[in-house]
């Protein structure tokens, strides 16, 4: 049976956001993934800025969920808090909730559950239902090989159509041994492409 709890700490939970633009971010199963918990920070050091985190299961596998420092949201979440008509689902509240929506890393697998219209986790299901009107960005990150298969670029291709922005993945050597382009953004130019969307100062002040 539905525990009134789940809702109730889900309703505080976004309603306590302290901050002026809500940044989502989405980690998908990539090994970029342990990088999460420094992403985190340092968008939190950005001003007026506040955070919530979707994970996918596989992501887990590569950061320690007591180092990022705000909630984090999982596929659990989704299926616990919606047992009646009544109840919220997470996926719309978290896409009401968020100004922006970053995906970082994200992997190859789900970058072709994307492009392909794929809903089948709490992360794709946000996707899904994105208000495009509000900025999308995605680092795409994986093995050198699967950078370089066709479908990517074909897929990564479809995922600006959609009016979703590209933090390009770089080229260094892979935790695999390989060396090639695959690499995530370094977390500074993630940050970077995020701060362009945040309101200027002059633009602040207009709003008092």
């Amino acid at each position: 049976m539905q525990s009134d709890d789940l809702v109730t700490s889900l309703k505080t939970d976004l309603s306590k956001s302290c901050g002026t633009v809500r940044v989502l971010v989405g980690v998908t199963g990539s090994v970029a993934a342990l990088k999460l918990p420094v992403l985190v920070s340092a968008l939190l050091q950005l001003p007026g800025v506040d955070v919530r985190v979707i994970t996918t299961e596989h992501a887990k596998h590569f950061y320690n969920p007591s180092d990022v420092s705000v909630k984090i949201y999982t596929d659990k979440d989704e299926w616990e808090l919606w047992t009646d008509r009544s109840d919220p689902v997470l996926h719309i509240e978290l896409r009401r909730w968020a100004d922006l929506l970053i995906i970082a890393p994200l992997d190859a697998n789900t970058l072709g559950k994307i492009a392909s219209g794929i809903c089948d986790n709490l992360l794709t299901c946000v996707v899904r239902a994105w208000d495009t009107s509000r900025p999308l960005l995605f680092c795409p990150a994986m093995n050198t090989a699967m950078w370089m298969h066709p479908i990517t670029a074909q897929q990564v291709s479809r995922l600006k159509e959609f009016g979703y922005v590209e933090i390009p993945c770089i080229s260094k050597k892979l935790v695999c041994g390989d060396e090639g382009k695959g690499a995530m953004a370094e977390v500074s130019t993630i940050v970077s492409a995020v701060r362009q969307y945040l309101p200027k100062p002059d633009e602040s002040s207009q709003k008092t």
